[in-house]
């Protein structure tokens, strides 16, 4: 049985959403999301989960934000975890960095004094010898960065501890029903009240662009892989070298990702480009060279015009908001989002930085 008309109503079941619905159902707003396929169904539903910061240098109000989440995030995942049951997969395990030459042992060393200053002595950017222990990959200059503040998500995981805690407390999540407004639903399908936040990834995209005659975003085309070493990983450290992402997790699984595709025939296939990241991957991490492939996932994600999230009131309709284009970060950035988002839907306080802006990528 549906529960009574919502205060808040989410449209789109990937991790903004079901993040937005659970900080406005903990902050006592009676919440519905409305999911037109399945929870993760987007680019949510992927594989990869590497929650990384920015460099420590050149700061704005953008990194600072990010910081900030990924700062709050433990305690995020945990009051999910506890409210639910479930656990999201969430660990900060750090991640290595091999360094090429000595201009970017340099370049390393000064962002370590970046971080000193910068990440509040809550966690570090260190320059350390090159580990040979079958784990990282070599490092023609001797030397990697280890930041300890990069943090591990498994997605679905994280998926599920979201949905269960927000229907532990008393939210309504509807899956595969047609997204109807407040007033007009047809027999069986869901109905949507109260204040109306949309976070529906690619689509939405494409509907804004639509609604405000101009094109705000497009998704980029993403492939990953999920494969199953012989040794124990779940307690080492990502990896991140020549672009590619190696993040263990906790069920002994490491994923890889991730291309990065403006231009695709068919955006839910893997091809040629997903086979070249995983024979890379073999060939910079030695404990991967013979470990079979459990998953290859292809999806795609939001990118706004400015690369930058897009958050904040849909122009010209009153109590309707956004949150959309997190692209490759919306994981590392979702504790801080919900919290905004939160604060002007049900409080209209605008805590949105700059460059966050729905208006700026008009």
């Amino acid at each position: 049985m549906a529960q009574a008309m919502p205060d808040v109503t989410v449209h789109g079941a990937g991790i903004f959403g079901l993040a937005i619905a659970w900080e406005c159902l903990r902050r006592g707003a009676r919440v519905r999301v409305i999911e037109a396929a399945c929870i993760g169904a987007g680019s949510s539903g992927g594989l990869v989960g590497a929650l990384a910061p920015h460099v420590p240098e050149q700061w704005n109000p953008k990194k600072a934000f990010q910081l900030e989440a990924l700062l709050m995030a433990e305690g995020f995942w945990a009051g999910v975890a506890a409210a639910g049951g479930t656990d999201p997969g969430y660990a900060r395990t750090g991640r290595l960095q091999p360094l090429a030459d000595a201009a970017a042992v340099a370049l390393a060393r000064a962002r370590a004094a970046g971080a000193r200053a910068l990440w509040q002595g809550r966690a570090e950017w260190r320059v350390v010898p090159a580990a040979r222990d079958g784990w990282a990959p070599g490092a023609a200059s001797g030397f990697m960065v280890h930041d300890t503040l990069t943090a591990r998500m498994a997605p679905r995981r994280a998926l599920a501890a979201l949905a269960a805690a927000i229907r532990a407390r008393g939210g309504e999540i509807m899956e595969g029903g047609g997204i109807v407004e407040g007033g007009g639903a047809g027999a069986g399908a869901p109905e949507a009240g109260g204040l109306q936040v949309w976070a529906t990834g690619a689509a939405g995209l494409a509907e804004l662009s639509a609604d405000l005659g101009r094109t705000v975003g497009a998704p980029v085309k993403g492939q990953s892989a999920l494969l199953r070493p012989a040794r124990a990983v779940a307690g080492l450290p990502q990896l991140f070298a020549e672009g590619l992402h190696v993040v263990p997790h906790a069920d002994g699984s490491v994923a890889l990702g991730s291309t990065s595709e403006r231009e695709f025939a068919a955006g839910d296939s893997v091809d040629a480009q997903l086979e070249a990241l995983i024979g890379r991957a073999r060939a910079l991490c030695p404990a991967l060279a013979d470990a079979p492939v459990l998953e290859r996932w292809a999806g795609l994600r939001p990118r706004a015009r400015t690369r930058a999230p897009m958050l904040g009131q849909w122009p010209g309709r009153a109590g309707h908001f956004v949150a959309n284009g997190g692209f490759k970060i919306g994981f590392g950035i979702a504790p801080k989002v919900a919290g905004v988002m939160a604060d002007l839907v049900l409080e209209g306080r605008d805590g949105i930085p700059a460059g966050f802006r729905v208006e700026d990528s008009l």
